[in-house]
């Protein structure tokens, strides 16, 4: 079945280079999500073309994508594929990883009850699961919705350079809270909160913003929380 992503894996990387600050911002989030990965057994669910995975040490990370474009991309950064699928699909082995992430594919998931619930089955006790996202919020929900950016409802709100619409369309986009939800009702309830890019869109790409403690500004959102 073609994915997603199939196709996209040269105008995803290339979006971000074109919006680097935005793309600095996010990797300054990504790496005080994950924090001391020395020596850590390490699952990016969704990893895609493994371009944040590119400027941290990658050795101990396994990915599942379900985008074999994307996939080939990522194993050439270090990323160690271990799956072209879906987590739906893949069996995980028992408390086996110290840190499982999310790097945005939660959007891209329908059901997300008993893919945090596999995860949480897979992670050692004190393990971190990891969410980071744009959340529902945003403003590429309404331009799915209206299947274009070029619409009143998004004038003075829209970067220069948006997330390719393509990609945006084919999001499900979850709330935050909805996430917290999930997560609380299969008995995780140590949280922290972080975020990034809580600016106006239009000047997200601007400079590289400092992260945040908490999520109340609807920009780009980690959810940590320990086993």
């Amino acid at each position: 079945m073609k994915q997603k992503f199939d196709g996209y894996a040269k105008k995803y990387d290339e979006w971000f280079m074109k919006n680097e600050n935005l793309f600095m911002s996010e990797l300054k989030l990504f790496k005080k999500a994950l924090g001391d990965i020395e020596n850590k057994r390490i699952l990016s669910v969704g990893c895609g073309s493994g371009l944040f995975e590119s400027y941290i040490d990658s050795r101990h990370i396994e990915g599942i994508e379900p985008s074999k474009d994307m996939g080939e991309i990522a194993k050439k950064r270090g990323v160690n594929v271990i799956k072209y699928g879906l987590i739906e699909d893949v069996d995980l082995p028992d408390e086996h990883y110290d840190i499982i992430y999310f790097n945005g594919s939660s959007s891209y998931m329908e059901d997300l009850l008993p893919i945090y619930k596999k995860c949480r089955q897979a992670l050692k006790k004190n393990g971190k699961l990891i969410l980071l996202d744009v959340p529902k919020e945003s403003v590429y929900l309404l331009g799915k919705s209206l299947n274009t950016y070029d619409h009143d409802y998004l004038n003075g709100v829209m970067p220069a350079l948006p997330y390719p619409l393509a990609l945006a369309s084919s999001g499900v986009w979850h709330s935050t809270e909805e996430k917290i939800n999930v997560l609380k009702s299969i008995n995780f309830n140590d949280f922290q909160y972080l975020e990034t890019l809580i600016r106006n869109p239009l000047y997200t790409n601007e400079e590289v913003e400092d992260v945040q403690e908490g999520y109340k500004s609807g920009g780009y959102v980690a959810i940590i929380a320990k086993k």
